[in-house]
């Protein structure tokens, strides 16, 4: 027995040993009594070596088994013959030590190992708790629990059991993710009628307490046997949760953090949907921190690019890695991203490439705040903003307000850098509350704000033109109606005196507008810039001044002043 426990039942066992048959020896560092006539009468190696030398010292064989000093001591008291606790936790150690040692009945009848298999098989393989619990203990042993057979009994317990019931994994991603109230997530913990049928425990032991050498051959297997993908899913992404996402990483940490998300990404099933965008991404960016492999960080970009349309603004945040980074967010991977988008989008209905297009307009006004972003590569993602609305028939006002926060934060850009900055912007694609915003830029270069203007008067004549023919041809029709009704002379000419009364207004209204519009410009436009608006008027069709008896613009029709500018 070991020195360090003086129980009275050590000394009762201390006195039922001959004192020839005695040796000390040392297990892992602990001082231990063992009488080898004893443990001989029950171990068939043991009795073995004996027979062969009956004056060996066994304190060489000993000090080198494969076992812990508590599980040897446990040997011991069976051995002289004291009534031995089998438990959960060294039911398969004592297993393997009992292979070791040859404890089995041809040797000597009702032995070790009959009981602990007998154990093993009534109290450990029916319970999933148990066997989980089981093959935590063979962590520092694995070894000899696989080559004993232990590993695999215990792994076709588990799957028999997650075919009858995949919820033992834990509940699908979705599901949990959707779950409105409390009574819901209480409902995923509940056991259903099939777990309750076949005996299975309320509250289930999770197959991620499992280190990574017994969790992978795991689902490796459930995977082989068409446990459903879901489940699946759910169980491996509760495993990252666990070993690797939102946790600090050291040194000794990495590479082992590095091999669990490895392993995860390798494990995971590929059908799109099953993993939250969100999740997907924490995986990514951890795999990016812990420097894992081009093959998991460009297969974590393919799942995710898949399924872009259902990610957020924050998702795409990705922070730039290394001391030499040029900008505060991973802009290239967000480009990776999208082109696996539109390489893998198949479907007829365009709301997906509408949800991405809006998703990276969010994300250009987002990162158009960093102070590090050099023009070129703000009006590198600009362009692919507009790429990503082409097909969309979306308008420009997400890329002007992404320019605008471009241009307040970077306050040291010239006249040229600011112009060139502009270029991507489209006027023509612009909502009447953008171009008005625009017409009082003060950061917006004199070109653009002038071409703004410019679209705006070609807008306002448009939709002058558009009323009055609409106008127009119910007037006609109301004529049409009155000489089919052959109604009075003095109907048709009340008539069409209401409509005369209405084309002033409009003309009147028109002027107005023309005098907010050219009190803008010369807010804006130097003085030496005159000529240039007069050009622009020539060409609108207005050769002089508003009151001109030539002027165009009193033949249209007004609009709301807040969308003509």
């Amino acid at each position: 027995m070991f020195n360090k426990q003086n129980t009275a039942e050590s000394s009762r066992l201390s006195k039922s040993t001959s004192s020839k048959g005695v040796q000390l020896l040392h297990v892992h560092g602990v001082p231990c009594t063992l009488d080898k006539e004893l443990l001989a009468a029950r171990s068939g190696k043991i009795a073995a070596l004996i027979k062969e030398n009956s004056q060996e010292d066994l304190c060489h064989f000993l000090e080198d088994i494969p076992a812990d000093p508590n599980t040897l001591e446990l040997i011991a008291r069976f051995c002289h013959g004291f009534e031995l606790q089998i438990s959960t936790e060294n039911v398969v150690p004592l297993t393997c030590l009992a292979y070791y040692l040859g404890m089995n009945e041809s040797h000597s009848k009702n032995n070790l190992l009959i009981k602990t298999l007998t154990f093993f098989e009534q109290r450990i393989l029916p319970s999933w708790n148990e066997t989980i619990k089981a093959l935590l203990a063979t962590e520092n042993i694995l070894q000899q629990a696989v080559h004993f057979g232990i590993v695999d009994a215990c792994l076709k317990s588990i799957i028999e059991k997650a075919l009858v019931d995949p919820c033992l994994l834990g509940e699908p991603i979705k599901n949990l993710t959707h779950a409105d109230n409390n009574e819901d997530i209480d409902d995923v913990n509940r056991p259903n009628a099939r777990r309750r049928l076949f005996g299975f425990e309320g509250k289930s032991e999770d197959l991620t307490m499992l280190p990574l050498q017994l969790y992978e051959p795991i689902i490796v297997a459930m995977k082989k046997h068409g446990v459903p993908s879901k489940y699946v899913a759910a169980s491996l992404c509760k495993y990252a949760k666990k070993w690797v996402l939102y946790k600090s990483t050291g040194c000794e940490e990495m590479t082992i953090h590095r091999e669990v998300i490895e392993t995860v990404e390798r494990l995971l099933p590929h059908e799109r949907g099953l993993i939250p965008c969100t999740l997907l991404f924490d995986m990514l960016q951890s795999a990016i921190v812990l420097e894992a492999s081009a093959d998991c960080r460009n297969c974590f970009e393919t799942r995710i690019g898949k399924q872009l349309d259902e990610a957020t603004v924050k998702d795409l945040l990705i922070p730039s890695q290394g001391y030499a980074k040029e900008v505060q967010y991973d802009i290239e991977c967000v480009r990776r991203l999208l082109k696996i988008f539109y390489t893998n989008y198949t479907c007829s209905d365009v709301s997906g490439l509408i949800t991405v297009a809006e998703l990276i307009e969010e994300f250009l006004a987002e990162v158009a705040s960093d102070i590090d972003l050099k023009p070129d590569t703000f009006i590198s993602l600009a362009e692919m903003s507009i790429a990503a609305s082409l097909g969309t028939q979306r308008g420009a006002d997400g890329i002007y307000k992404a320019i605008d926060i471009y241009l307040v934060k970077h306050r040291y850009l010239t006249e040229v850098e600011r112009e060139e900055v502009c270029r991507v912007l489209d006027c023509q694609k612009m909502s009447p509350e953008a171009c008005e915003h625009a017409a009082k830029n003060e950061k917006l270069p004199l070109r653009v704000v002038v071409q703004v203007l410019f679209i705006g008067q070609l807008k306002l004549r448009d939709t002058i033109t558009k009323e009055m023919q609409a106008s127009y041809d119910k007037l006609r029709k109301e004529e049409e109606d009155l000489a089919r009704l052959d109604c009075s002379e003095e109907q048709v000419r009340t008539g069409m005196e209401k409509m005369s009364n209405k084309v002033m207004e409009l003309e009147k209204e028109c002027n107005m507008i023309r005098k907010e519009i050219t009190s803008v410009c010369n807010h804006n436009v130097k003085k030496e810039k005159g000529s240039m608006w007069r050009e622009m008027k020539r060409k609108f069709g207005c050769i002089t001044t508003m009151h001109h008896p030539n002027c165009q613009i009193k033949k249209m029709k007004k609009v709301n002043p807040k969308y003509g500018v």
